[in-house]
């Protein structure tokens, strides 16, 4: 049994606390989903278990992990670098022992997880496969050492739909005991049995952590319940307090003002008026007291605040896209045999298909047009390092002219994503995943875009977050293209589907209730 004991992760760089004092022990049957804010430690806390020696250098660990006797199988959130030019097979023979290779388990893995076998090949770079191959061929590895802890980081990030489902099915009927963190806020509420909830409170100067026994719907009723609650009592209890307070100033005040007229002419009313003050000068004592156990604001971390500018609309009907492309094609491979894509404003339509499917070689298409339409475009790609330098900072990723206000403006928005000052001086490369999202997503709002092209946009971030960026962009006013498989996004957000396969677009409708109910329209 996986128990850790006591764990404190301190931040080298800063010092800043992500985890104090955590206690927990993975208990068999236990799928605990983790969850919260870009930045909080989720990820570090996975890699203090499964890899410590990753972390040298860059968090200090303090407290016992003890995992004597399992064999933990991890999923990262991102492929090291360094394997990203194995070949497939390479990284295959570097994860599983080849004495102990079961090959009735391999072939069971290839057929539930839908992955060709060719794949696996000296030919085919770790590099070269799609981002849900990526995820699928890892977790093929790390299923084929046959764990007793799995440990699996976003491990729906980058799956097509039809695999999530697959996922879904894994989680819930794995006899492995596990901790998953996902934004997949549907998996959370049909897979996981415990929530752990890491929180960073007072400009994350002060990390909490909850854990409950409860499905992921359950946990954040009863939070915001609780929330609700206590936020309530703490007015009143403050209102009331306000007023006894008030009450006693002015008592004290005119008991004062008479001790100082009255007194000088009849000493024998002074001695009173004395006597009055000290059970004055009491109630202020019980009152100081009183004060001290009040009840409390609750401590809890805010979710993000995203909000584009309302004045950005396109009038309705204007062509924004008219996109053909016969073939869709990358590399000489064609991935689609006729692609015509029309978008007229003010559309928000979402474009799903199988892994490898080429929806993101789709939107590397719509942005030519776009640009060459001389149309006011942001972009967020999947692959955050695609348009970002590693060695920038926030501050300086966001910067387009460089002015003392421009970097003020900056500063306060990147403020309200939860950034603290430090980390907007951090190197991007430093910065998590859900932090990098938060960026792009800063840029396009600070740059006014009208077009917005996202793939995969809530990839990374907080399941807390999940609504307050959908009622953001179902509200903006300007045209969305999107690829994703976050069916609460896609259902929430966008009233036309379309997916994309070897023959073309074709629209089709969907619900999250309904997901095996594809169906062309």
């Amino acid at each position: 049994m996986l128990v850790i004991k006591n764990l404190t992760l301190v931040m080298t760089k800063d010092l800043r606390v992500l985890l104090e004092d955590f206690n927990f022990s993975l208990q068999p049957g236990m799928k605990a989903g983790l969850i919260g804010e870009e930045g909080n430690g989720k990820s570090a806390l996975l890699k203090a278990i499964a890899d410590p020696e990753s972390l040298r250098g860059y968090l200090v660990i303090k407290g016992e992990i003890i995992t004597a006797g399992e064999v933990i199988g991890y999923l990262p959130q991102a492929l090291p670098e360094q394997f990203l030019d194995c070949s497939t097979r390479h990284y295959l023979a570097s994860r599983v022992s080849q004495d102990s290779f079961d090959y009735a388990l391999f072939y069971r893995l290839l057929d539930g997880m839908g992955f060709p076998e060719d794949r696996i090949s000296e030919q085919i770079k770790m590099r070269q496969l799609s981002g849900g191959e990526k995820i699928k061929f890892q977790l093929l590895c790390e299923m084929l050492k046959q764990p007793t802890v799995l440990l699996l980081d976003e491990p729906s990030n980058d799956l097509d739909l039809e695999s999530v489902k697959w996922l879904e099915s894994f989680i819930r009927t794995a006899n492995t005991p596990m901790i998953f963190v996902s934004h997949d806020e549907l998996l959370l509420d049909r897979c996981a049995n415990t929530i752990i909830h890491l929180e960073q409170l007072m400009r994350k100067r002060k990390p909490q952590h909850s854990i409950a026994r409860l499905r992921y719907g359950e946990y954040v009723k009863n939070r915001e319940e609780r929330i609700t609650k206590q936020l309530r009592i703490a007015q009143k209890e403050k209102e009331e307090f306000a007023a006894k307070l008030e009450r006693y100033r002015r008592i004290y005040q005119r008991v004062q003002h008479e001790l100082r007229t009255v007194s000088r002419q009849d000493p024998s009313v002074g001695k009173n008026l004395k006597d009055k003050m000290h059970t004055v000068k009491a109630m202020g004592r019980r009152l100081e007291r009183e004060k001290g156990q009040l009840t409390r604001r609750p401590d809890y971390e805010e979710s993000i605040n995203v909000s584009f500018d309302t004045s950005i609309t396109i009038p309705r009907g204007k062509v924004i896209l008219d996109l053909h492309r016969e073939p869709l094609q990358v590399g000489g491979r064609i991935l689609s045999r006729s692609v015509h894509l029309r978008v007229t404003g003010p559309q928000k339509v979402c474009i799903v298909g199988a892994n490898g499917a080429g929806k993101t070689t789709l939107l590397r298409a719509i942005l030519q047009e776009l640009a060459a339409r001389g149309m006011k475009y942001g972009y967020m790609p999947q692959d955050y390092t695609e348009y970002m330098d590693p060695e920038q900072s926030a501050v300086e990723f966001l910067l387009r002219t460089g002015t003392k206000e421009e970097i003020t403006q900056i500063r306060t928005y990147l403020g309200s994503m939860h950034f603290t000052a430090e980390e907007m001086d951090h190197a991007l490369a430093e910065l998590s995943g859900g932090q990098r999202a938060k960026l792009y997503f800063s840029k396009m709002i600070l740059e006014r875009a009208e077009v917005l092209v996202l793939d995969e946009p809530t990839r990374n971030l907080s399941p807390l977050s999940g609504p307050e960026i959908r009622a953001a962009l179902k509200a903006f006013g300007g045209c969305i293209i999107a690829v994703s498989h976050d069916r609460k996004f896609i259902a929430e957000v966008f009233p036309e589907v379309l997916l994309l396969d070897e023959e073309g677009l074709h629209p089709v409708t969907f619900s999250p209730e309904l997901e095996d109910d594809w169906s062309n329209h």
